[in-house]
């Protein structure tokens, strides 16, 4: 007697994206022209939100782009690289709090 294989489902990702790899992919999406200013990339990318972590918090473009200090990009990875240390310091800040020590230690 055989036992079938489990079945690949494609809708699953492999990998889950934030940070930076995230914005980097929705970037391409919208198209933003560089060099772009905050005005210009926050109304390329609308109001969608980017991940931070791997549990899901987000933030918008506009607040995390606040928080660079910077309003103008020459190149779309001058804008990763000041938007890097913003998204690992809330990546960081979320994984310090009590309850998300709390939800890593369950396995679901």
């Amino acid at each position: 007697m055989g036992v079938r294989p489990p079945q690949q489902d494609d809708d699953e990702p492999d990998a889950i994206e934030f940070g930076i790899a995230a914005l980097d992919a929705r970037l391409s999406e919208a198209g933003v022209a560089f060099p772009a200013d905050k005005d210009s990339i926050v109304a390329a990318l609308g109001d969608r939100k980017i991940p931070y972590n791997a549990t899901g918090n987000k933030v918008t473009i506009a607040e995390a782009i606040d928080r660079s200090g910077k309003e103008y990009f020459e190149t779309e990875q001058e804008l990763l690289n000041a938007l890097h240390p913003v998204f690992e310091e809330m990546r960081e800040s979320a994984s310090s709090s009590v309850l998300m020590q709390l939800r890593a230690l369950v396995p679901f």
